[in-house]
């Protein structure tokens, strides 16, 4: 879905219009990742291991959100005061909405490893794909009365996040434990556990988002949007890690060391056995797949798609074997790998 999105604000907005949308939700994203600290990884884990916090969980989970949250707007603020190169050049309406949306969608962040340390999969894959489809459906009808914008886009996207955060809560509320009174106990605890599994999380979303920070800086909004196509190809081998990594993070926590080595292992060798032929074949279609699909201007993107198709390799690692010693609290051996890589 996310793919169909692309190759429609590709197609009607060329690549510079999509390097704007990129390069606003690049900025969203990596402020997000930066300032949730990594929480979420010790959401998972107390929520899986020890039920009778999870009230505490989710209320420390709002606090926790609104004042990182907050912390980031007045960095991210700053800094594009005294670099304004680097920040997005767009409309007050835009940048604001830019800035509103981060303390929402760190909590989205949170709140999704709550659920689904309680096996929660369909309503994590239902808030996976609320936003995806909002986008096809809105952008899809708004390229068809050629009305479709950067603000649409953009708006549309933010709006799909916020649908998937109200599902999240109401489930939290309604089906889990609920919410209870916040424990600072138990925020310094999720904090300092988020601080020590927060090195890696950065290492690897710079692997795959803060280059398309560093492309619209340096570059503009052109090679933006032709990498920023590139990526959207290649993402697509990082989904089934990502998605074998979310199922196994509940049995990961409650296993003993030696067992969740062993189902980690086991999936490590069934991706990576998937993922040989999958990198072939993108490597060769990557023509059919950048111009054959968005047209003689993405020619550029050729390629970037060659060779970020050869980096699934280390997301596996990152994704699989990484969560695998996340889950068993040892988050400080995943920062060194990806260091190394």
């Amino acid at each position: 879905m996310s793919l169909v999105n692309v190759i429609i604000i590709s197609r009607a907005l060329g690549p510079s219009g999509r390097g704007d949308v990129v390069f606003l939700m690049t900025i969203t994203s990596i402020a997000v990742q930066f300032a949730a600290l990594s929480v979420s990884e010790a959401a998972s884990n107390i929520a899986g291991s020890t039920p009778h916090h999870r009230r505490a969980l989710a209320s420390n989970s709002i606090v926790l959100a609104t004042l990182l949250g907050a912390l980031a707007v007045g960095l991210l603020f700053a800094l594009f005061r005294v670099f304004p190169n680097i920040g997005p050049h767009v409309s007050g309406v835009l940048y604001a909405l830019m800035l509103i949306s981060i303390a929402p969608l760190i909590l989205e962040g949170y709140f999704e490893r709550i659920v689904l340390a309680d096996y929660g999969f369909k309503v994590v894959n239902a808030t996976w794909l609320i936003p995806p489809l909002a986008n096809v459906v809105v952008n899809g009808t708004l390229y068809a009365l050629g009305t479709i914008s950067i603000a649409a886009a953009f708006g549309t996207w933010i709006a799909g996040q916020i649908v998937a955060l109200a599902l999240l809560w109401w489930y939290i509320a309604k089906r889990l434990a609920g919410f209870g009174r916040p424990s600072p106990a138990l925020a310094r605890e999720m904090v300092t556990f988020g601080i020590k599994a927060h090195g890696s999380r950065v290492l690897m979303w710079g692997n795959y988002r803060l280059d398309q920070w560093f492309v619209g800086a340096m570059a503009g909004a052109r090679e933006l949007g032709l990498y920023s196509v590139a990526v959207a190809w290649a993402e697509g081998l990082f989904l089934l890690p990502q998605a074998l990594s979310a199922a196994q993070r509940p049995d990961l926590v409650r296993a003993d060391r030696k067992t969740a080595g062993a189902q980690a292992g086991t999936a490590f060798r069934i991706l990576t056995s998937m993922t040989i032929p999958l990198v072939l074949v993108t490597f060769l279609v990557a023509p059919l797949l950048c111009v054959g699909v968005f047209g003689a201007g993405f020619r550029g993107a050729i390629g970037d798609l060659r060779i970020l198709a050869i980096g699934a390799f280390g997301i596996i690692s990152l994704k699989v074997l990484g969560g695998a010693l996340i889950a068993q609290r040892r988050p400080l051996q995943i920062g060194r790998a990806s260091c190394r890589e």
